[in-house]
């Protein structure tokens, strides 16, 4: 024969089998007794866990747990209505102690007071308890699924800002759907409890009944003696039954006041069962039931003790497996070296001299790592997808107060920083004639003019119009700087599958036209990687799926493909820099010239136009003359020439006018509003007035 795995798994099956027999099976009445006294036990097991839940995820078995103990509750109740009419006119002690116990003690043998205490119950278990906790559990429901779109769009805000891993976010994903699932079973659970009791009010009057009937029929009995042999018996039948029912509404109305899981039932069961701190309170009480003279010592006191057996057992099992076990490392091997210490995977790094080691150190609150934590949430909110991590780690081969940020083994930039000082820039604001003392330098994020002063001179920094920050913030600002020009180096396949996959979430359909055909991963990264250096950020994919999804039924080579997309964005592109009430400031190529660019030669690589060296430096030269004289406050111009020239002018002008914006004629939207300002090229004796021009479609 075949054994089970866990042998937890057939517990539910041998109750159930169990439940059946007590329905169909005549049972002794010491078999009863003990029965009644486990089904006290659990309802105060029930009760002690749903106590100690600190949420209801806690506690996701309690729909089921509620069905199957009421289910053993019924059970018991047909057994005890079984033995309560076949052997009542022999006396109290033919139904079992416990009965016995109910009807005699704590009814003092008056059968009427016990009606009286029976119903009692019963309205404090139907009008207060069950009905509070099913209201509690609807509304609680109907909350939770409005809410539910709300949750889901912060988990989707979290995880594109870098808050989130992505493991992260599928747990709270399926927490949120597992508390929408609980309240929804616990509106119908609560169903459960109501049931019950109107079914034992239900059993107690055919227990009467019948119990009048058989007494004076079958067993010659007259009235009285009827109803002081079946009555008295049938209310503690009642009364016990009824008391662990209210527990269980009590432990549902817990519940709901403060579902899905990974394991199986038996498993979610067992494991919120196995908890020291809900055994002992069972122990208590058993105990204390027991101690009453009329209860039946030799049943109570014993559960009472194996609850307490199992509360320690529990605990010291709990002690144990919080002990570490420390295994044994294998010893190094001197002469092998793992990839691990030759390799870094890391993309971002910044290196620090070992004089800037204080700026990481977690016992002066790690000021540098905070910094940088926060550059990298704001380049995962511009760009639109999550930045890969940082690495920060110490240089020895550096000047003690000498950094540098490195991209992929490459170095960017770096600088030297005086730590417990202050680093005042003059960004053109502060008085010529201050009188700052400090060490001169310079800026090497914007390269302005600034000093190194002590902290005290702060103030004095602010008020003569300086900009004082401090180390930590000097290497953030240059990682920001540095970076934030090139996104489309930090972009991976990897980010790209994570963006494609929560895209798949809001719009399936529309991600299935472009993935993973008739675009591979490897293309669509390079799309992707292109938009980010011409300067579209994926913040908003829907637009740019959309966009990919008309352009590849046209092509599906890389260049023509990206020129569609961009042509469809010509609106977000262009508002990025200007709003669309607004005319867009304008230069142009003349002609000739822009015809001496396209008729010329062709990179045998790229095919894009090569432009002649002299050309090239009138081009630039005269867009940064014109962006010069605008002033940083004005509204940036838009160089607008020929789609095959738009790739090499933008390359040209991203080294010498990076601010310039390149666009073909194909992606101005047909109602933006323009205003040529100069025509490079243009021969003297040609008008270069501004001209106002609004696009018609």
């Amino acid at each position: 024969m075949k054994r089970f795995a866990n042998p937890g798994a057939a517990a539910l099956p041998a109750g159930i089998l169990v439940l059946m027999l007590l329905m169909i099976v005549p049972v002794p009445a010491i078999l009863l007794d003990l029965s009644f006294v486990f089904n006290i036990a659990l309802s105060v097991a029930i009760l002690m866990a749903a106590m100690n839940a600190e949420k209801p995820l806690d506690f996701s078995s309690f729909p089921s747990v509620l069905l199957f103990a009421t289910l053993l509750r019924l059970a018991l109740n047909v057994a005890s209505t079984r033995v309560v009419l076949v052997h009542g006119h022999e006396g109290g002690e033919a139904a079992g102690k416990v009965i016995e116990a109910f009807g005699a003690f704590l009814i003092g043998g008056n059968f009427a007071v016990g009606i009286f205490v029976f119903l009692i119950l019963m309205i404090i278990n139907m009008v207060v308890v069950t009905k509070g906790a099913g209201r509690v559990s609807e509304v609680s429901a109907r909350f939770t699924l409005d809410a539910l779109p709300g949750k889901q769009m912060a988990i989707d805000a979290d995880l594109a800002a870098g808050i989130l891993t992505a493991e992260d976010a599928k747990a709270r994903r399926r927490d949120v759907a597992t508390e929408a699932d609980f309240y929804g079973s616990m509106d119908g659970a609560s169903k459960f409890v109501k049931g019950d009791a109107i079914a034992a009010m239900l059993i107690l009057g055919v227990n009467i009944i019948a119990g009048f009937c058989l007494g004076m029929i079958s067993h010659g009995l007259s009235a009285g003696e009827a109803a002081q042999a079946y009555v008295q018996l049938a209310i503690g039948d009642a009364l016990v039954a009824q008391v662990p029912s209210l527990l269980l509404s009590i432990a549902a109305a817990v519940i709901v006041t403060r579902v899905s899981d990974t394991r199986d039932l038996a498993g979610q069961i067992g494991g919120q069962f196995a908890d020291a701190k809900s055994w002992l309170p069972v122990g208590v009480v058993l105990a204390a039931v027991g101690m009453i003279p009329a209860m039946p010592q030799s049943i109570f006191l014993p559960a009472a003790a194996l609850a307490f057996w199992l509360s320690h057992a529990l605990r010291k099992r709990q002690a144990r497996a919080a002990i570490p076990v420390a295994e044994p490392e294998p010893a190094p091997d001197p002469q092998k070296i793992t990839l691990e210490e030759v390799s870094d995977h890391t993309l971002v790094t910044i290196e620090l001299g070992y004089g800037l080691v204080p700026l990481v150190d977690e016992k002066r609150g790690s000021p540098l790592v905070s910094r940088i934590t926060g550059v990298r949430k704001q380049l995962s909110r511009d760009f639109g997808f999550v930045v890969p991590q940082f690495r920060v780690r110490d240089a020895l081969g550096l000047p003690p107060y000498d950094y540098r940020i490195m991209l992929g083994g490459v170095v960017l930039g770096g600088g030297a920083v005086q730590p417990g000082r202050l680093l005042a820039i003059d960004t053109g604001e502060a008085s010529k004639a201050h009188r700052l003392q400090g060490e001169q330098t310079i800026d090497p994020s914007f390269g302005c003019p600034a000093i190194w002063i002590d902290p005290a001179s702060r103030d004095h920094a602010v008020a003569e119009g300086f900009l004082a920050v401090d180390p930590a913030t000097v290497i953030a600002t240059q990682l920001n700087q540095l970076l934030a020009a090139r996104p489309h180096d930090l972009l991976g396949p990897d980010d790209v599958r994570e963006m494609i996959d929560a895209a798949k979430h809001h719009a399936e359909g529309l991600v299935e036209t472009i993935y993973p055909q008739p675009l591979s991963l490897a293309a669509l990264t390079r799309v992707f990687r292109n938009l980010l250096e011409d300067g579209i950020a994926l913040t908003h994919p829907m637009p740019i799926l959309a966009s990919l999804s008309r352009a590849v039924m046209r092509s599906t080579e890389h260049e023509p493909l990206v020129d569609m997309v961009r042509a469809d964005l010509g609106a977000m592109i262009v508002g990025q820099a200007c709003p669309s009430a607004q005319a867009l400031p304008v230069i142009t190529l003349d002609g000739q010239m822009e015809g001496a660019i396209l008729g010329g030669l062709r990179d045998p690589v790229t095919g894009w136009p090569v432009i002649e060296p002299g050309l090239s430096a009138t081009i630039s030269g005269r867009v940064k003359a014109i962006m010069d004289a605008r002033g940083p406050a004005a509204v940036p111009p838009a160089l607008v020439v020929q789609p095959p020239t738009r790739r090499a002018i933008a390359a040209l002008l991203k080294q010498r006018a990076p601010a310039c914006l390149v666009l073909s004629i194909a992606e101005l939207p047909v109602s933006q509003p323009i205003e040529v300002i100069e025509v490079i090229g243009e021969s003297p004796g040609q008008s270069s007035q501004p001209q106002q021009i609004e696009m018609a479609a």
